[in-house]
């Protein structure tokens, strides 16, 4: 056994010890892992492709070196000659286990794709973008006024639309002059105008009169997720939404463990640099062909990130933010230009924005969030908190507005858990526990019935039951807790103390059985003590982050709670609150706000004022640093009971009654009923 080698697989985080030699498919199957394959392992189908990783990995405990796999054979070095893989890449059923390996299985090599829940909300913004389109007509060269083309387009500019100078980059005349004329001296110009310059920049132009649109990207890059809305920059419609995962999950699936990947391996900020470079474009090329136009038509670009990312992106090595005073090497806005970014897919002269960062580890997400929430503008106070593997959360109302990164982890996206996986079809994300029978009934993505009604087996037998995703982790917890299954310090009862024989034991603790797939050759589904543990260390980093803005200001409670990210749309506020991620407040106060990051992004990508805005509101926030705070700590243990164990929750207590149990050693289960729902 000590001569097996661990594999890890990323995004799922399912890990396990194999002999040597075994193939990669082989071991990702009997993990349970995604890893697609039709033609039974001969090399054929390509389905089962995947990424190993090399180096240091503090995050998982392991050094992969260069030989953890073994060699290309004759059937690989066929299929790249004949068909090609992309660099790096392997073929599961062929590279065997040779020691110990991260490999990452990439979202078309995976059975059921990742749900990216991420879309854009509605909300109406004031039109004025930084990129328009200007038709005009030119005066033709003669030979008595032997004016350059690009003179005579700055001379038609001043004279119709009263712009009186222009900018153009050697990309964009290069093509002027064929333009020009198979357009008849007629032709529609794109301009960008930065809130922040006075002259325009032209970056592309069409032969007469062009009324296909011009499109811009709004890209929300999370450290999990990476969401795209393209948005025709002429009507502010979002005419497709994509989302991919970030592949930077192979190096770590928090931003400390990829800054601990950049500092113990040379190169290893490049790398990541590289792979969220080259997954942005494939997203571009895809998010374009999902609507139907031209990639040359993308003209701008506009990204909301966290710190790490922000600095990933740039290609700046982010090591200073792993440690005290986690400086930033700027926390301006940054433009550029796609050609310096490597997107290849969009044209060289799109422009891209990078909206700033506020400080440390509270990044242009946040910023971007609080352009899109606007706390400082209302009476009351209200606390804005973004869910993800980093939380950012806002406090503010108009006397003034505070912020911080609280570090929560994977396991609110459904890492480290036992039973977890992404958000894809066939993933439980709502549970209900009956408090008499202590059954479950659950629904699963991909369809709208619940476990216990009529036609659900026959509504997921495409998809099965393939684990638990965040939202439904979440609830399953709140639910265990509500129903008795749970003490307040977190422990599960056993089957004598709870009553219920789906309270199994598992070493020295127990688990609690959700659905158990075995007899159809699915996954057996346990929320166990472990997968507690991992909520609990979330949700506290989380509460605990709200509780010192409270601090800051000087505050016992909120006026309303505003969740933002996917889970602002998934997770009920009643679980939300049940578990203890967020202060006691009346139900309704609770409020969804959908991707506000990313609808953040999409006010700046269409409204060039609000770029000077979000400049302007970064360095009116306060900063609050978790990292060095000494009440974070206390703040972080108290929250570790389910939902606290100081924090009085009377709004709370007045909707469900959480059963006064204790499973310690010779604990008594005791009595206590929750309410009707």
């Amino acid at each position: 056994m000590t001569n097996d080698a661990l594999v890890i697989f990323t995004p799922s985080g399912k890990r396990g010890r194999f002999a040597r030699g075994t193939p990669v498919l082989t071991a990702a199957r009997q993990l349970g892992v995604d890893l697609d394959s039709v033609c039974g392992g001969r090399g054929i189908c390509s389905k089962c492709q995947i990424t190993p990783s090399y180096g240091e990995f503090p995050k998982h405990g392991v050094t992969v070196a260069e030989g953890a796999l073994s060699d290309w054979n004759a059937v690989e070095e066929r299929y790249d000659r004949v068909r090609g893989l992309k660099s790096g890449r392997r073929l599961g059923c062929q590279a065997t286990v040779q020691g110990d390996v991260v490999i990452d299985v990439p979202p078309e090599s995976q059975v059921h794709r990742q749900v990216v829940r991420k879309a854009a909300s509605a909300r109406p913004i004031q039109m004025d973008p930084a990129t328009r389109p200007f038709y005009v007509e030119v005066e033709e060269p003669d030979m008595h006024e032997p004016t350059g083309d690009l003179e005579r387009i700055k001379r038609a500019l001043a004279a119709q639309w009263d712009i009186p100078a222009i900018k153009a980059d050697v990309a964009v005349l290069a093509s002027l002059q064929p333009v020009l004329r198979k357009g008849g001296w007629k032709t529609t110009l794109a301009l960008h105008k930065p809130h922040d310059a006075e002259v325009p920049r032209l970056v592309a132009l069409w032969p007469g009169l062009h009324e296909g649109g011009v499109f811009g990207l709004a890209i929300d890059l999370g450290s999990t997720t990476i969401a795209a809305h393209l948005t025709n920059l002429e009507t502010g419609q979002v005419v497709a939404s994509s989302g991919i995962m970030n592949p930077q999950i192979r190096f770590g699936e928090d931003l400390m463990s990829r800054v601990s990947y950049a500092m113990m391996n040379p190169g290893g900020s490049l790398e990541m640099t590289r792979a969220v470079r080259e997954a942005l474009d494939a997203l571009a090329a895809e998010i374009a062909r999902e609507a139907q136009i031209d990639p040359a038509l993308i003209l701008e670009l506009v990204f909301v990130c966290n710190p790490v990312m922000h600095h990933l992106l740039l290609g700046i090595d982010p090591v200073e933010l792993g440690q005290a005073p986690f400086a930033l090497a700027t926390s301006d806005s940054v433009s550029l230009s796609a050609r310096e970014l490597g997107l290849a897919s969009l044209p060289a002269t799109a422009q891209v924005y990078v909206l700033p960062c506020i400080a440390g580890h509270v990044g242009a997400d946040a910023a971007a969030v609080a352009l899109s929430e606007e706390p400082g503008k209302r009476e009351e106070l209200s606390l804005v908190v973004d869910v993800g593997t980093n939380a950012e959360i806002l406090l503010g109302n108009t006397t003034r507005v505070l912020a911080c990164s609280s570090p929560t982890g994977p396991a609110f996206e459904g890492a480290q858990i036992s039973s977890g996986q992404r958000a894809a079809p066939g993933a439980i994300e709502a549970i209900r526990i009956d408090p008499e029978t202590k059954e479950p009934r659950f629904r699963v993505i991909g369809c709208e019935l619940w476990s216990n009604e009529p036609g659900f087996a026959e509504a997921t037998a495409a998809t099965g039951i393939t684990g638990i995703c965040g939202s439904g982790i979440i609830e399953a917890v709140a639910e265990m807790r509500i129903a008795g299954l749970l003490d307040r310090s977190g422990l599960i009862g056993s089957a004598e103390q709870t009553g219920t024989e789906r309270c199994q034991a598992e070493g020295r603790t127990h688990a609690y059985l959700v659905h158990d797939g075995s007899a159809e050759g699915g996954p057996r589904i346990t929320v166990t003590q472990g997968d507690i543990r991992a909520i609990q260390l979330a949700k506290s980093a989380l509460y605990a982050g709200a509780r010192l803005l409270m601090d800051e200001m000087g505050v016992d409670k909120v006026d309303r709670v505003v969740l933002a990210g996917a889970f602002g749309a998934h997770i009920s506020p009643l679980h939300a609150m049940v578990l203890g991620m967020i202060p006691d407040v009346p139900l309704d106060q609770v409020t969804s706000a959908g991707n506000a990051a990313g609808t953040g992004a999409r006010i700046a990508l269409c409204n060039v004022g609000a770029r000077a805005e979000v400049e302007r509101l970064v360095r009116q926030i306060t900063k609050v640093e978790t990292a060095i705070e000494p009440r974070f700590q206390e703040h972080f243990v108290a929250a570790n009971a389910i939902p606290h164990a100081s924090d009085p929750f009377p709004e709370l207590s007045q909707l469900v009654q959480l059963p006064d149990v204790s499973f310690n050693a010779g604990g008594d289960r005791q009595g206590g009923r929750r309410r009707r729902r």
